[in-house]
């Protein structure tokens, strides 16, 4: 059976936070003879155009309000601050996490996942240069460092930008195959690193 990744995007969100991740999920779909794991979806607050980091445009799928149910859900980081002070983005985070088997965030999109409530007794990491942002704001967290990704079952963090392909593949793993989660690597002629 077919699992609906989401990945929500924000405006000055980092181009790699989801294209990686995007990356990882369709060349998985794209490599697995006979059969389509993932299909893959770009949400944003309101759908449409979202202008990313460095002027990058992309076009998101689907509204956080008109979006099919999803199996797993991805925040991206970049520029989050002002995505932390949106109530309807927030619960709509906390919603998903209440009815999906896993919630992740790459990079800094951690810090949206704290803000929803999502990381209280959890081990969890982010971008090497927010970690004592994420220490500050969220003291309850336990923040770890100099590790790519963080599993905690239904919820998964990763560090910075290119971090977010090595977690993604992990969930590729997780959610199908680890023979997949190799074959995508390959694919993709990138170095996948394992070390949580």
């Amino acid at each position: 059976m077919t699992k609906h990744i989401g990945i929500y995007l924000y405006p000055m969100a980092e181009v790699l936070d989801f294209s990686g991740p995007f990356e990882v999920f369709t060349t998985a779909s794209r490599v697995c003879a006979g059969d389509e794991p993932f299909a893959v979806s770009l949400i944003s607050e309101t759908g449409g155009a979202v202008v990313a980091r460095a002027g990058y445009r992309v076009e998101t799928d689907f509204a956080i309000d008109r979006h099919p149910p999803l199996d797993a859900l991805v925040v991206v980081g970049g520029v989050h601050h002002q995505e932390m002070e949106k109530p309807r983005v927030i619960d709509w985070i906390r919603r998903q996490a209440s009815q999906i088997p896993v919630v992740a965030s790459v990079c800094t999109g951690a810090f949206l996942l704290a803000k929803a409530g999502l990381c209280e007794g959890k081990r969890v990491t982010t971008h090497w240069e927010d970690i004592p942002d994420l220490k500050q704001q969220f003291p309850q967290l336990e923040v770890v460092g100099n590790v790519r990704w963080v599993d905690q079952g239904n919820l998964v963090t990763s560090g910075g930008i290119s971090a977010g392909i090595d977690m993604s593949l992990h969930l590729v793993d997780r959610l199908y195959a680890r023979s997949l989660a190799e074959r995508t690597a390959k694919q993709m002629d990138f170095d996948w690193r394992e070390n949580r």
